[in-house]
């Protein structure tokens, strides 16, 4: 128990105290990637398309990554008890709106909004949880199960909701986080004291400019990258005037925080070289990440598994996530060279992706799939936590918050560069392939006119009309066309990542200054972004 400040009652075991800080996190992260639990569910429901809801996720991350660094100023101010009430109170009546609305213009909003309770929500739990762990070890422990639950929680959220989605409106999922706060608000207001961690500061001077900048920047990102190949890029005004918009407030920004005595976010962080790095193969690592996406749409349209199939294939993913994570923790506390680190987590993710490559059918047994399943969380568990901990270890304890402010950004821009990438690949590359596809398909080509004729025999054996039989046969091949553009845009943009990893692993390889040995925390103050 933390003698100095008493934020928990005497009589609270230390054991409970961490349950309660994990009770209060988990809603918040199952409520991140919550929209992408059944992305077709979603854009049914609120009468949008699948970009709809990814810029639905986008904006929860921009509501998070914007409000990071003023989310400080609030710490300061109110009181510990007070903090969770007030935030955990607005999550709920957030989460409740989102089950109420069907409007995407509502929607919206509220995601940003929830992504700033996130933000509030997190920073206090761990900064409460990292202070009453004393040592080094403990720390990053705590950070490596933090970023664990993190990378868990769309494969997670998968498997809690494919029943309930499947027997119910998709919004009876905001009706169940709404219940998933209660336990954690209760707990809160019967073993917490009224006391502040440390001398309040007023909100006066809150640099509200620089988090209205920063995040419609940072949104204005998120809808060219998720709407850009929709709208073919710069041909469309929206487009162009979003372009236009993002080059003048980020000059703006720039400008205001080199003029600033105190800056919203530290630029000098960009002067430590490893701290680029970093953030370089922290940016490669989650555009990586995001291409498990694919994966399950082809076990959805290809293979035609239900989605909770998928969610129960997913487990391997989640071991090994939970397995990644595991040995780069117990890496980084026998302090290994970071190279040590990437390389095995890196390879993995190649040897995942070429595998996929390879397995790409349209007939496939599921167990082919659980090895790479493995190894693709396995990489992901084990490159994510050291890479955030290195950058952020790579600056002075001061520039601290704005290099974990840094990290957060460039994980919201490999996401959202993940998802424009397969866009681009989904939009573009499957209609080249369709298209030279449907060059071939003549009836005078005699395959063609072999697998109709193969398959209007076999209609007409299982009882089929003749004038409907024929039909039917020519829906079948347009379908069996349909699957082989989705399998080929699959191949091509894992094709592309192979050779994205393979450059990451020469790089890695080939610096001579990564040789790094001492990755660890300096601030016990410092939470995870």
């Amino acid at each position: 128990m933390d003698n100095i400040i008493p934020v928990f009652k005497q009589w609270v075991p230390e054991w409970l105290v961490k349950i309660i800080l994990l009770l209060v996190i988990l809603p918040s992260m199952a409520l991140f990637f919550l929209p992408l639990a059944n992305i077709n569910a979603a854009a049914g429901h609120y009468g949008g398309e699948p970009a709809d809801i990814q810029f639905a996720v986008a904006l929860f991350y921009t509501g998070f990554a914007g409000f990071y660094c003023l989310e400080r100023r609030f710490f300061s101010y109110l009181a510990t008890k007070e903090y969770f009430i007030i935030f955990t109170i607005l999550q709920i009546l957030s989460s409740y709106a989102c089950y109420q609305t069907k409007s995407l213009a509502v929607l919206f909003p509220l995601r940003f909004i929830q992504g700033m309770g996130f933000a509030s929500m997190v920073n206090l739990s761990l900064s409460l949880l990292f202070n009453r762990l004393k040592t080094e070890r403990a720390r990053e422990i705590g950070f490596s199960i933090f970023y664990g639950l993190l990378l868990c929680a769309v494969p997670f959220n998968n498997l809690l909701t494919a029943d309930i989605i499947d027997s119910f409106n998709f919004s009876i999922v905001y009706k169940c986080t709404v219940l998933s706060y209660l336990p954690g608000l209760a707990m809160v207001l019967i073993t917490m004291n009224n006391i502040r961690p440390a001398v309040r500061f007023p909100l006066y001077q809150l640099d509200w400019q620089s988090f209205t900048l920063y995040s419609v920047i940072l949104g204005l990102l998120a809808y060219m990258l998720i709407y850009g190949q929709e709208y073919y890029w710069l041909e469309d005004t929206r487009m162009l005037y979003s372009t236009v918009a993002i080059i003048l407030l980020g000059a703006v920004y720039l400008l205001r925080q080199a003029k600033m005595k105190r800056p919203y976010t530290n630029l000098s962080v960009f002067r430590f070289r490893n701290f680029k790095v970093g953030i370089l193969l922290l940016l490669i690592m989650y555009i990586c990440r995001f291409a498990s996406g694919i994966t399950n749409t082809f076990f959805v349209t290809v293979l035609r598994f239900d989605p909770k199939h998928v969610s129960y294939i997913n487990l391997l993913n989640i071991t090994g996530i939970a397995a990644g994570v595991i040995i780069s923790c117990c890496m980084i506390l026998q302090k290994k060279n970071i190279r040590y680190i990437w390389i095995p987590g890196f390879v993995l993710l190649l040897v995942f992706h070429g595998m996929m490559f390879f397995l790409f059918d349209t007939q496939a047994n599921e167990d082919h799939f659980f090895i790479p399943l493995l190894l693709q969380g396995l990489g992901v568990g084990m490159i994510m936590t050291p890479t955030i901990v290195y950058a952020i270890s790579s600056v002075p304890v001061a520039m601290g918050p704005s290099a974990a402010s840094f990290c957060l950004t460039t994980r919201f821009l490999g996401f959202c560069i993940s998802i424009a990438l397969i866009n681009y690949f989904e939009l573009f590359e499957k209609s080249r392939h369709y298209n030279a596809f449907q060059d071939q398909l003549t009836r005078l080509n005699p395959i063609v006119k072999n697998t109709l004729a193969k398959e209007t025999r076999r209609l007409l054996g299982e009882g089929m009309a003749p004038g409907g039989a024929a039909k039917m046969s020519n829906k079948l091949l347009v379908n069996a066309v349909n699957g082989q553009s989705q399998l080929r845009f699959a191949m091509d943009y894992y094709e592309i990542m192979c050779w994205l990893l393979s450059a990451t692993l020469l790089l890695i390889a080939l610096l001579p200054y990564l040789n790094r040995t001492a990755v660890y925390l300096r601030s016990r103050r410092l939470s995870p972004a």
